[in-house]
């Protein structure tokens, strides 16, 4: 009985913890239809679990798959994530429209400081290209898409391109572009000085802070600017689709109109769905919902 006790308090402190952090509360969704797939594949060659990434080919069978990297939400605090990754929602959603879905693992903030994070996604994308053959992806479309703190990688990926200082040089594929050519967020933080909208940014034992290492003062001001994909946009960047919830309690809503906002004054291809009702990855991947994105990709490869 004791034993039944602790399991449930350590159940409901994670859940507690997922609320309270960017990362949202997601249950493994093991029911997917799809041809092939290909697990634990380590994108970087050391060996690591969370430089692993999995690999879902779509019932529908076809001599090269346009792709899309699908990255987890976790606040960045997990490395082994990709077996919740919106499987059952937006990569089945995927998976049916004909796309190749990559999950991958990541460094979390406990492993390693940012831009260790950004290092490992650019890899993967590097990876997908460099494998194009080997797995029957089609290279000349590789899209990303991430939810919460997945969120905010993706659309760090796609504004990116061009920063030489987020590259790395981890994988075996470093000739290979890190560029994809189209993003969608699922309610990602875009902007770390704005988490609280309107009001002045509430500080101290923030996931951010875990991310750069620092608690914040202003001599380290740099380093929340440099993880917020934000300070990176310009008219280069990928076409990026958003989705966010209005009642969104963790990752305010605002972030999502801001990004839409600065896209648009950039002069890049972007829309935006803000979601009546919908939360923090609830209430967010209705049909109409994932149709809007898969609707997206495929414009931009037509």
């Amino acid at each position: 009985m004791k034993k039944k006790l602790i399991l449930c308090l350590f159940a409901l402190q994670a859940l507690t913890m997922s609320a309270q952090n960017f990362g949202g509360f997601q249950m493994p969704e093991i029911k997917m239809e799809y041809s092939e797939k290909i697990a634990d594949v380590n994108y970087v060659g050391d060996g690591e679990s969370y430089h692993t990434l999995d690999i879902y080919l779509p019932k529908n069978k076809a001599k090269r798959y346009p792709v899309v990297i699908h990255i987890y939400g976790s606040a960045w605090f997990s490395n082994s994530s990709k077996g919740m990754a919106d499987l059952g929602t937006i990569c089945q959603a995927l998976l049916d429209a004909g796309y190749a879905v990559v999950t991958p693992n990541h460094r979390s903030s406990m492993d390693a400081k940012f831009p260790a994070q950004i290092n490992d996604i650019k890899a993967v994308v590097r990876f997908v290209r460099g494998n194009a053959k080997k797995y029957h992806f089609d290279k000349n479309f590789i899209a990303i898409s991430g939810f919460s703190s997945g969120g905010h990688l993706a659309t760090l990926i796609g504004a990116s391109g061009n920063v030489k200082e987020l590259e790395g040089d981890l994988g075996e594929f470093t000739k290979c572009s890190s560029k994809v050519n189209a993003v969608c967020d699922w309610s990602g933080p875009i902007d770390m000085f704005k988490m609280n909208c309107d009001e002045p940014r509430k500080w101290g034992n923030t996931p951010e802070e875990a991310l750069v290492g620092h608690n914040y003062a202003d001599e380290y001001a740099q380093l929340f600017r440099n993880i917020s994909p934000i300070t990176y946009l310009d008219k280069d960047d990928a076409p990026m689709i958003i989705f966010h919830g209005q009642e969104d309690n963790v990752v305010p809503c605002c972030q999502g109109k801001e990004l839409f906002e600065e896209l648009t004054k950039a002069g890049v291809k972007t829309d935006i769905t803000i979601v009546p009702g919908g939360g923090h990855g609830f209430n967010m991947y209705s049909k109409e919902n994932l149709k809007k994105m898969v609707g997206f990709f495929d414009s931009l490869r037509k």
